[in-house]
């Protein structure tokens, strides 16, 4: 197996005692120097990572984790696709080694999960029909209008809806974009809580009938910042990863891998570091 000149400096400064950090090996660098591939995790999110044919691994944070990836050297991975909410419990069961899902940073997942430093920043939006009916442009009309909001189960939006004081009567949970949009579609839901990115995929391909709000109506506190996920145990992976990551992000060529799927510098992370998107989202 290929590998980086990170990683090999790294692993020679272990040798010499001059590195404590990254002295024990994870699973993951078990794995690969078994000569096992890297499993990537996500679900159909589109634009965000999703499988095509043969589950052959598109969207923009499937890109951006291969071309990091790349950097390191590492060229054996493998794609496994599961449910949104199965992501995490995958990745503690071992079913994959990396949540390239496209996936928020928050507090609560923070707990069960390593995050790599923030790779983008975004927002949240709702879908609604055509002239949006009921009149939603925040977590809070919902109550005010004792209306129904759709989002996925395991999604961020839960989480958020709950904090604005959305009771969970009002929450209906579904597995992911493509039942969020048809209970939208069906008038189930008044509006549908998605990502920005998830929020135009779908009103593109939905012919008109359905629009989305606008992001900025949302409070401060719901913009996001995305990471990569791994096991606790993969600290040692996760460094060099992060090493790898600080020469890529927002470089010309990592521009040009996610361009394709509306990734562009306008969702550069900024400085915030990982520890305070935990402490803070």
């Amino acid at each position: 197996m290929k590998k980086s000149t990170i990683l090999t400096t790294i692993a020679a400064g272990i040798a010499l005692g001059a590195s404590t950090v990254a002295a024990i090996a994870g699973p993951l660098m078990d794995r690969i120097n078994a000569g096992e591939s890297i499993r990537i995790g996500f679900a159909n999110e589109v634009p965000w990572a999703y499988p095509g044919e043969n589950n052959a691994p598109l969207g923009f944070v499937n890109a951006y984790v291969l071309g990091v990836l790349g950097k390191m050297g590492y060229e054996n991975i493998e794609p496994v696709v599961t449910d949104w909410g199965g992501l995490i419990p995958g990745l503690q069961a071992n079913r994959f080694d990396v949540i390239t899902g496209g996936m928020y940073i928050l507090g609560s997942r923070c707990e069960n999960v390593t995050f790599s430093e923030p790779m983008a920043k975004v927002s949240d939006a709702f879908i609604v029909q055509a002239g949006n009916p009921e009149g939603i442009s925040t977590y809070k009309d919902f109550v005010e209008k004792n209306a129904t909001m759709v989002t996925g189960a395991g999604f961020n939006t839960v989480e958020a809806a709950l904090k604005e004081g959305v009771p969970e009567s009002q929450i209906m949970q579904v597995p992911g974009p493509t039942e969020i949009l048809a209970a939208v579609k069906a008038g189930r839901a008044a509006a549908g809580a998605v990502t920005f990115f998830t929020a135009q995929e779908l009103a593109k391909g939905s012919g008109g009938e359905i629009e989305v709000t606008d992001p900025g109506a949302l409070p401060e506190w719901t913009q996001n910042w995305v990471g990569i996920g791994f096991r606790h145990d993969d600290a040692d992976f996760v460094e060099a990863f992060n090493m790898a990551q600080a020469e890529y992000l927002g470089s010309p060529e990592m521009l040009a891998a996610v361009a394709e799927y509306g990734y562009d510098e306008k969702v550069l992370p900024g400085d915030e570091p990982t520890e305070w998107v935990c402490q803070n989202r």
